[in-house]
């Protein structure tokens, strides 16, 4: 089983290699990537170190190149398809159809593995994309519970990579639009939805306000930790009331079904987060790393330890973290 850690810079992906990671994903400072975030990401030059770092330790570095070309500019994308497999990644990770046929025929022996962005969540999906561009694996979106996952091994073949901790959005995976509607940008076309020239914390006499674009997002009591201001996880007025109307902050967190993922016949678990710390990278993946192996040793008497909880909700949004759609009831 792959543990599949983020690395939004340089420093994140030594650290994931340190904790465990069989495997490193990473993208390019620009538009090319959904995590585009100030300050994040990777130069050419920095992806070669990173690259060559992972491979020396026996780690596998991916590079992602999940965002959709623009008619105004398209080079960029095919350009990075191309750094990709002179940089010799392990696979690129891609959701575009025209870059999917580019990268097929250009550079035929480079696996590629379907984004989330992709939104493949059946089997005649999947199947499709498989006949036509010859993906090695695909990266199941947030949707589905693992009797589905489960049902959907038994219908394909190609791998499937699953997302096991981080954070969770209310978009159906690669039509997230609504941070558009405040801020101009989204993921799908300048790769990040809130972007930090947008964000601000004001202090008033008794309350910590966060703003995105001018917009009030969400009001603090003294002592209350604050969430990254997002439109999704806002406070907002409704009903009568203030509340989370869309989505409450919080972290998906497998631990807890962890058998039944591994057992569905995923091959991966993915780590969520290349806009978070090196320390966030170090934590999950060895935690993460502990769980797997302990599962592997007494696949019968694994149980989620407390500490591993306890150190997850400690860096985990909201410090609480849910099951998300790998379980039955939840919606």
């Amino acid at each position: 089983m792959e543990i599949l850690a983020p690395a939004g810079n340089l420093p994140s992906l030594k650290a994931a290699v340190e904790s465990g990671a069989d495997a490193v994903y990473f993208g390019f400072g620009n538009v090319t990537n959904a995590r585009n975030f100030e300050g994040l990401n990777f130069t050419e030059k920095e992806a070669a170190t990173g690259i060559a770092h992972a491979h020396a330790h026996g780690v596998k570095a991916n590079i992602v190149l999940n965002t959709f070309p623009q008619i105004d500019g398209p080079d960029i994308w095919y350009r990075t398809v191309d750094l990709a497999a002179k940089l010799g990644a392990d696979a690129i990770i891609l959701a575009n159809l025209a870059l999917l046929k580019y990268c097929r025929e250009r550079y035929p022996e480079l696996p590629i593995h379907l984004s989330v962005q992709a939104s493949a969540s059946n089997h005649a999906s999947i199947q499709f994309y498989q006949r036509h561009f010859g993906i090695q694996r695909v990266i199941l979106p947030r949707v589905l519970t693992v009797a589905e996952i489960r049902a959907l091994k038994e219908q394909v073949n190609v791998d499937l990579e699953v997302f096991a901790f981080g954070g969770l959005c209310v978009m159906a995976e690669g039509r997230c639009y609504l941070s558009s509607y405040v801020t101009g940008v989204s993921p799908n076309i300048e790769g990040v939805c809130s972007p930090a020239r947008a964000v601000r914390f004001d202090n008033t006499a008794d309350k910590l306000q966060t703003r995105l674009n001018g917009v009030l997002i969400a009001q603090y009591a003294p002592g209350e930790e604050a969430a990254y201001p997002t439109i999704c996880k806002g406070r907002f007025a409704a009903n009568e009331q203030v509340y989370h109307v869309m989505e409450e902050p919080g972290s998906l967190n497998i631990l807890g079904m962890l058998p039944e993922v591994i057992e569905a016949g995923v091959v991966s678990l993915k780590i969520e987060g290349r806009q978070r710390t090196k320390s966030y990278v170090a934590t999950v993946t060895r935690v993460m790393r502990h769980a797997v192996d302990a599962y592997y040793a007494a696949p019968d008497q694994f149980r989620a330890k407390g500490s591993w909880l306890k150190t997850l909700n400690a860096i985990s949004e909201g410090t609480t973290h849910t099951l998300g759609t790998y379980q039955e009831n939840w919606q």
